[in-house]
């Protein structure tokens, strides 16, 4: 088993890693009956798209001789209804300084790498997915 997920009551759960024993909770969001005071179930899925692709390229980064320390990604989740579902990602890198001035051959690299993470490929077809690599730019 990865995790084990606890209702709490109130619409808050607890979810635990068993094998670190790590745990964080969750709430439903406001537009939802929440009290919007952690992460939703929705907002772990968008957030999930983030860490999964920084963590490959931070991987891919490593294997290179480098590290990507500081970059910062802001995620967007874009709610539909009929049915209720998330229907966009908006993902915005923020490149620190040192970072910027990469050549073009190994921001490609990255990029690509991120654009292929497992999560990525998880993602409903329908769920639009917008990426924008700030000073890295496509």
């Amino acid at each position: 088993m990865t995790s084990t997920v606890v209702y709490n009551g109130d619409l808050r759960t607890t979810c635990t890693h068993l094998k670190s024993g790590k745990s964080f909770e969750t709430d439903a969001p406001v537009d939802n009956n929440g009290k919007g005071e952690r992460f939703s179930p929705t907002d772990l899925l968008a957030t999930s798209m983030a860490t999964c692709m920084i963590t490959v390229m931070g991987i891919k980064a490593r294997t290179m001789g480098f590290d990507l320390n500081d970059v910062k990604i802001d995620v967007l989740k874009i709610m539909k209804a009929d049915p209720r579902r998330v229907g966009g990602i908006e993902l915005t890198f923020h490149i620190p300084d040192a970072l910027k001035d990469i050549d073009e051959k190994t921001k490609t690299i990255l990029r690509n790498t991120a654009n292929t993470c497992p999560v990525q490929f998880s993602i409903h077809p329908e769920i639009e997915v917008k990426v924008d690599w700030g000073s890295w730019g496509s």
